[in-house]
């Protein structure tokens, strides 16, 4: 595996690569990297020729600066797992080299994407994240970008921007990996105690709960009243928001269309860790 830490020295063996129309896969993580993770790498590994795997904690997305400050850094862990499912690039720059001008300006309209849910809680964290995904877009150049369906509004943003944009990027949105248990994978989760592990699991039922029960004679207010007992019952979690929606629109539903995708959204708090989750909920209809 290579492993450039400028986009000079980056973008010139990419240059070269290019001359042979070999094929770049993108997936920008933030390290801490887990197996949900390296199921992003797997599955662009039939879909490329080089896979380039980004670990950047990009300060302009974090609204807590002690939230940053927490975010783990495990590197050296994370380059032996990334050589262990043999990726191509590692690119592993600072924060100097992704923000060089210390007074960059970056606004994107993500219209009420940016508004409501994730974009209501945490102000300014997408027009950080289209920021630097932007930047890794234009440095590298995919032909596919790979993201985790884990952060789902996160992944609707980074879709609109492809369009705004008009980036002949293809977006691969890669499924939830769970543990046995049922729990998202996360690198937040390195924060929870075991029993907080136990605790959290209730975002995964309540899920559950909702998609098992939406072909049912029941009112959606019904089922999602029941799936907001199953969390609020559950000692140990506050919850933030839960939330039923259209997929692309992230627009809140009262009636399940079945022309149209759902997901259902969850955040709460456990032991300090903010744990986000989500479950589509139907395949379109034909």
């Amino acid at each position: 595996m290579e492993i450039f830490k400028t986009k000079a020295s980056l973008q010139a063996y990419l240059q070269e690569a290019r001359k042979s129309d070999q094929k770049i896969a993108l997936i920008p993580t933030m390290g801490a990297l887990h197996e949900g993770h390296l199921s992003l790498l797997n599955y662009a590994k039939p879909l490329s020729d080089i896979r380039v795997c980004s670990i950047f904690v990009n300060p302009t997305q974090f609204n807590d600066p002690k939230d940053l400050e927490k975010y783990p850094r495990p590197i050296e862990n994370d380059i032996k797992l990334l050589e262990a499912v043999g990726c191509d690039i590692l690119f592993l720059p600072t924060i100097d080299e992704m923000y060089p001008d210390k007074h960059e300006h970056w606004h994107i309209d993500l219209g009420e994407l940016d508004q409501i849910w994730e974009g209501e809680k945490r102000p300014g964290h997408f027009q950080g994240v289209t920021q630097v995904v932007y930047k890794l877009f234009t440095l590298v150049q995919p032909h596919i970008a790979c993201f985790g369906q884990k952060d789902f509004q996160q992944v609707m943003v980074i879709k609109r921007m492809i369009e705004m944009k008009n980036l002949p990027i293809q977006l691969a949105i890669c499924p939830i990996i769970r543990d046995q248990d049922g729990l998202a994978l996360s690198s937040r989760n390195m924060r929870l105690s075991e029993e907080g592990k136990r605790i959290a699991l209730a975002l995964s039922r309540s899920l559950t709960y909702v998609k098992d029960h939406i072909n049912d004679a029941i009112a959606l207010g019904e089922i999602k009243d029941q799936a907001l007992k199953i969390l609020t019952d559950t000692d140990g979690m506050s919850v933030e928001y839960f939330a039923i929606c259209e997929s692309t629109s992230l627009k809140e539903v009262d009636h399940i269309d079945f022309s149209k995708q759902h997901v259902a959204l969850v955040t709460a708090w456990v032991e300090g860790v903010r744990l986000i989750d989500n479950m589509i909920l139907n395949n379109l209809s034909n």
